[in-house]
């Protein structure tokens, strides 16, 4: 099936910073899969970035390490439209037309408002349209489906009703996306045996120097439970991150656990190798791809167009059928 026939799949990544192997399993795996069967379109998420990223220099660079992170685990040009959201302006036009028509009573049902205002947060208004943004992203490019964990279904049920309301209104103009549920997506436990995750500080960098993969494995928490005991494989942190990155010797871990004569420290060493090799090759070749930053800002930019074509189209039919042209 060539790209021109493949269903219009998007989504949008935020530069928050290096991602972690919770990151990996949890999302970015899925995006480069999906380019097989869908026409992916990536967006680098740097308006929505504004909300916490006010630092030009800082924003650059994240931005850029987005794209390098993608590039290095695979995803393709020839296949992925890749861009800044920032480089396609009709979006944040498209969301000033889509916000005259939903309700802040609407907006404040969103989790993202309800998780800051939980927090008793100074919420900035960026924040509180987060969703009418996101829902401009998907409509204005046509998207057929967006993939979304199970936990993020209500992003879309916002960017659907919106286009249905533009649709009542206005005239049948978007497309109702779908949501693909990422079922295969992994929880992965930090080294504390919480979700994996930035602001908890127990994360595993996926393009870690084998120093600071070194030093994250020696931090796991284990119990007390010496090694000829034994132990309990599925309430373990370190097996855990064995069913990930040891699949090929899984199986005589667990027997080993469960039947006692494996100790933390073995069980971390094995985990650690395994890693790494995992590791050593993505890093690699994102080191390479960071010796060539020319060539990624091409690929943003081509990218960019491809997207900004498709999003002048849409917004010149908005114009015309609100009577703002």
């Amino acid at each position: 099936m060539s790209s021109e026939t493949k269903p219009i799949g998007l989504s949008g990544v935020k530069p928050t910073g290096r991602p972690h192997i919770g990151n990996y399993f949890g999302a970015m795996r899925q995006f480069v899969a999906l380019q097989e069967e869908y026409r992916m379109f990536v967006f680098i998420a740097d308006l929505h970035g504004l909300n916490l990223i006010q630092d030009a220099s800082m924003m650059r660079e994240l931005s850029l390490g987005v794209a390098i992170d993608y590039l290095a685990l695979g995803l393709d040009p020839s296949k992925t439209v890749l861009y800044r959201q920032s480089d396609i302006p009709e979006i944040t036009e498209l969301s000033w037309i889509l916000g005259t028509l939903t309700t802040m009573p609407y907006l404040m049902r969103a989790h993202a408002f309800k998780d800051a205002e939980a927090k008793n947060k100074d919420i900035n208004v960026g924040t509180f349209t987060y969703p009418v943004l996101m829902a401009a992203d998907i409509l204005i490019q046509d998207a057929q489906v967006v993939p979304v964990g199970k936990d993020q279904e209500q992003h879309l049920e916002i960017a659907r009703d919106m286009a249905a309301k533009f649709n009542t209104t206005f005239g049948e103009t978007f497309i109702a996306p779908k949501s693909v549920i990422m079922e295969d997506v992994a929880t992965v436990p930090g080294i504390d045996g919480r979700k994996m995750s930035k602001s908890y500080d127990n994360t595993i960098p996926l393009f870690g120097s084998d120093d600071e993969i070194v030093k994250a494995v020696a931090g796991i928490v284990t119990d007390s439970r010496l090694p000829e005991e034994p132990k309990n494989p599925d309430a373990d942190n370190i097996f855990a991150l064995h069913k990930l990155f040891s699949t090929s010797v899984l199986p005589d871990i667990e027997r080993r656990y469960r039947e006692g004569g494996m100790g933390y420290k073995e069980s971390k060493d094995i985990l650690r190798e395994h890693i790494l090799d995992f590791v050593r090759p993505l890093r690699e070749k994102r080191e390479a791809i960071l010796g060539d930053v020319s060539t990624v800002e091409r690929i943003l930019d081509e990218g960019g167009k491809v997207a900004r074509e498709r999003a002048i189209i849409k917004l010149d039919d908005v114009r015309k059928k609100t009577g703002l042209r």
